[in-house]
């Protein structure tokens, strides 16, 4: 049985949005090069951004690459779901949530003992899979 490749981003707050881009880049150029680098990178940002700016914790970002799924997963110390907010063109934010939503395939949150899980997946485009 082969495993999935896998990492996990160091957790917060050694990492931040800089790094964390970086190292999935690196993920991504070596494991799942079908994907579509500028959307996930994009998403990994937005995530890691609002974990640190809306929780008082910790944050952990797992990357997995299957043979036709990327798996980008980030774990925060806050209970609390992503609430869409009327964006805020004065500096208020509001803009990241609805663009996870939509450059991933499907998203899902899930609560977790201390916090919970945003979960991004995208599926290999039909095209690539030859």
């Amino acid at each position: 049985m082969n495993a999935e490749p896998h990492v996990v981003i160091d957790q917060s707050p050694h990492r931040d949005s800089a790094g964390a881009r970086r190292a999935a880049a690196e993920f991504l150029l070596q494991h799942c090069p079908w994907a579509d680098l500028d959307a996930v990178l994009l998403v990994v940002s937005e995530l890691v951004a609002n974990a640190a700016r809306h929780t008082a914790g910790w944050w952990q970002l797992h990357l997995r690459a299957g043979q036709e799924t990327l798996v980008v997963e980030l774990d925060d110390s806050s209970p609390l779901p992503p609430v869409p907010r009327e964006p805020d063109f004065a500096g208020g934010g509001g803009f990241g949530w609805p663009m996870v939503l939509k450059l991933a395939g499907r998203v899902e949150v899930r609560p977790l003992p201390h916090g919970k899980r945003v979960q991004a997946t995208w599926m290999r485009p039909m095209a690539a899979a030859s």
